[in-house]
């Protein structure tokens, strides 16, 4: 699905611009507000949009005769040496450059992918901070091979049904955010404890990788879709900059999740009638492979920036801005020798078994 894989790169474009805006802000006010209404909302819509394309994608994927085991090998090795890779760079970062005090017992917790389960968010930010989403996706690649037996059994006239459920259960996650004890307050209008219940818990954000498979079975099945490609991209942009006029708690899933929902149906129908997109070019593509390399590495590029040369504050806005794309370049030629030295070798040689390449090879 090549338009799929081209979307990727963009979702990872804007939250590495909010992390941007946020430790470079503009030293002029009308500059950083543009670059607030812009990039402030794409930190939570990339990621929601990563986590139900995952569950779109592995749904639309999946292997005859495939077992758990085997599943999971493969999705080991695709995420894990990245996380691993940058979570040692993390350490040179944080320990030797900015001094930042590093906490053991929460290192082994980032290592193992358990560190969006703990509710303090010094914990689930530690580190390499993007990582708090792998430890969702985690929880995500466990489940599937239970989760898919269940979707697969839901008619294709029920589907659609389904798929309004799920949505309505990440769109009321807010409502019952209100009911956990008091938290700490942000000035943003919610507590630590509301973000990590609606937007960092792995099972609540499980509710959002299953919309994206019961999505994938909408397409396979050939149910219709209300929108085509091009207003589904309406939708999702006016939709975006809709979203900051809503309550905090429903900017990080609700406001965004059933427009980008339609946008990655259309998108896959579009690909499907083999249709010519712009997010479907030999460039998007090649920028959308790279795109998980490129999305594990901004923060930590972004956070030696701020240290090496400081923050936009007393910057012209032109100089922030040069200072932002120099540092998107930067990352991209890490995410492009990630994927090509690490990424891509460790799945070719251990995503999948000895014993099943062999009988390949030798047909």
């Amino acid at each position: 699905m090549p338009s799929l894989t081209g979307a990727r790169f963009v979702a990872a474009g804007l939250v590495f611009f909010f992390h941007a805006t946020l430790l470079f802000p503009f030293a002029s006010p009308d500059a950083q507000e543009n670059a607030d209404t812009l990039f402030l909302q794409g930190g939570f819509t990339g990621v929601t949009f990563f986590f139900m394309l995952s569950g779109f994608v592995l749904t639309w994927s999946v292997r005859p005769g495939d077992t758990a085991p085997a599943f999971w090998r493969r999705r080991f090795f695709k995420v894990y040496p990245n996380h691993l890779l940058t979570f040692v760079a993390a350490l040179v970062v944080l320990g030797l450059v900015t001094g930042a005090t590093l906490d053991a017992w929460d290192g082994v917790l980032n290592v193992l992918l358990l560190q969006s389960w703990h509710p303090d968010l010094a914990v689930r930010t530690g580190f390499n901070v993007v990582a708090w989403s792998l430890s969702c996706e985690a929880l995500f690649y466990f489940a599937f091979p239970f989760l898919i037996k269940l979707v697969d059994r839901v008619r294709p006239e029920r589907l659609w049904l389904w798929t309004t459920l799920s949505a309505a259960s990440v769109v009321s996650l807010p409502s019952f955010a209100a009911l956990l004890p008091e938290g700490q307050p942000f000035p943003f209008g919610y507590s630590d404890r509301e973000l990590w219940f609606v937007f960092h818990l792995p099972p609540t954000q499980l509710l959002t990788f299953v919309f994206g498979m019961f999505l994938a079975r909408i397409v396979l099945t050939g149910r219709p879709l209300p929108l085509k490609l091009g207003g589904a991209v309406g939708l999702a942009v006016g939709a975006y900059f809709v979203a900051p006029l809503f309550e905090p708690l429903y900017r990080f899933s609700a406001v965004m999740l059933v427009p980008l929902g339609l946008l990655v149906a259309a998108a896959a129908v579009a690909d499907v009638d083999r249709q010519p997109t712009f997010l479907g070019s030999k460039a998007m593509v090649w920028l959308g492979d790279v795109s998980f390399a490129f999305y594990m590495w901004h923060y930590l590029v972004l956070v030696l920036g701020q240290q090496w040369l400081g923050t936009g504050q007393d910057w012209s806005t032109t100089t922030t801005v040069v200072v932002m794309l120099l540092l998107f370049a930067v990352t991209l030629v890490l995410a492009w020798a990630t994927f090509t030295v690490v990424e891509r070798p460790m799945m070719k040689r251990f995503a999948t078994s000895r014993r099943k390449r062999e009988p390949v090879l030798a047909a």
